[in-house]
């Protein structure tokens, strides 16, 4: 082989190419993000996605994996999926971006949608590029409506990383930028009904934010009769609830707004992730009319130059249309029944190691008895042809996120994969070989 050849890109996309993956995990460190690709190097997963179809993903080496991270749901239809494509291509030979300034065809096409799935009382959208700037906008809503400042969320909470909606996650994120302000993002533990109440009692909250089922936390479930009291608080202390439904929205609790189980209609709803079909930016906000008076006040008072972009409203009415249908509602309780009886049958050969599931239909979290155990549990998953992520706040819990149309005889293998993985993680851990930051 002359010196040519052993130059010439493996890996040729037309844009850019790249002779080896080891090229672009050096480049990825030299000019992206030096931490995160050396963590995942260091954490046994040197993973640089290349194709993907459906629920796989595969590395540059060509390992195939089956996808239960589903980059936090925004792959809930599925990676590709052909309908949202299809949408989207077809879109494309009318619509672009848009123009944020004036009526569109699409945003108020996906808009008249979003509020015809909404939980009772909503009757505005506003638009935004991505779940963080989405949170920001609800939170600045919540103050104009209220004309208070405090916002309430959770310990260990996790609602984007952008201005506002950094202050109301964990200070591992907020303290990082100064933006770490107690007096104004009050953080209560989960689950703690005296904790709230005595925020709310001086009447000075704008809103308390939730997520559902709080994912970065590692989806622990609200107790019984907790998120309802949380909204009853709301109403006696005149603050606005916010249901953050980023995660586990668009089906994924085998309703189509997870905040809907328990009954509750929120003042403002967040979506994001997966209303994009995995396919273009978007997220939204749906607001109540008490909440929507900035819109008839000064409509200029939120700009957003991709926000709302045609094209990513294109795969939104898409992706949409197909979490409503009757038959995905039958699928994602096919598919909640079958993973979590199987993931119980392996709990049952491990209990003292995998010590507990929380789930709520598609959304779950497997926990394990070590403080870093579900990093074991991640790697050997890897390992063997599966990917699910560690809970960044509560790293004993795996995140483990079934797509919502994933085929039983997926489902059967992901369950087979899942058992050989667990086990020798356990055995990783028994034997203290394994160490993880």
């Amino acid at each position: 082989m002359d010196s040519s050849e052993a130059t010439e890109p493996r890996f040729d996309y037309g844009a850019f190419s790249f002779a080896s993956k080891s090229e672009v995990l050096a480049k990825a460190k030299e000019f992206w993000n030096p931490d995160k690709t050396q963590f995942w190097s260091d954490a046994g997963i040197p993973l640089v996605i290349d194709r993907r179809e459906e629920y796989f993903i595969y590395d540059m080496s060509g390992k195939r994996l089956i996808d239960v991270h589903l980059n936090g749901g925004t792959f809930n239809l599925g990676h590709r999926n052909a309908e949202v494509v299809q949408a989207v291509t077809l879109a494309m030979q009318h619509f672009d971006i848009g123009n944020h300034h004036f009526p569109s065809l699409a945003r108020t096409a996906l808009a008249e949608a979003l509020v015809a799935s909404a939980p009772p009382g909503i009757g505005k959208v506003v638009y935004a590029s991505g779940g963080g700037e989405a949170i920001d906008i609800a939170l600045k809503t919540a103050r104009h409506a209220t004309q208070k400042r405090k916002i309430i969320s959770i310990v260990k909470a996790y609602h984007g990383h952008t201005g506002l909606a950094v202050g109301t996650g964990d200070d591992r994120f907020s303290k990082l930028f100064l933006s770490d302000r107690p007096e104004e993002f009050p953080h209560v533990p989960f689950n703690d009904l005296e904790a709230m109440e005595r925020e709310l009692r001086g009447r000075d909250v704008a809103a308390v934010i939730m997520e559902t089922i709080p994912a970065t936390y590692g989806f622990p479930l609200p107790d019984p009769g907790y998120l309802e009291a949380v909204k009853s608080m709301c109403e006696r202390y005149d603050a606005l609830y916010i249901a953050d439904e980023v995660q586990t929205g668009l089906m994924r609790t085998g309703e189509l707004w997870g905040i809907t189980k328990h009954g509750i209609a929120p003042d403002i709803l967040v979506t994001g992730k997966g209303i994009s079909g995995g396919m273009y930016p978007i997220a939204a906000v749906l607001l109540n009319e008490r909440c929507a008076g900035w819109l008839r006040e000064d409509g200029f008072g939120h700009i957003s130059t991709f926000g709302g972009a045609e094209l990513g409203c294109i795969a939104a009415l898409k992706s949409l249309e197909i979490c409503v249908r009757p038959e995905t509602r039958s699928m994602v309780h096919y598919i909640a029944d079958f993973i979590g009886a199987g993931l119980r049958r392996i709990q049952a050969e491990h209990p003292d190691w995998f010590v507990g599931i929380r789930q709520n239909g598609v959304v779950m979290g497997l926990e394990f008895a070590h403080p870093q155990g579900a990093k074991f549990v991640m790697r050997h998953l890897y390992d063997n042809g599966v990917w699910a992520i560690f809970s960044t706040l509560d790293p004993r819990v795996l995140q483990f996120k079934p797509g919502i149309l994933l085929k039983p005889e997926l489902a059967e293998e992901l369950l087979d994969r899942v058992e050989v993985g667990i086990s020798k993680a356990w055995r990783e851990v028994r034997g203290a070989r394994g160490r993880l930051r």
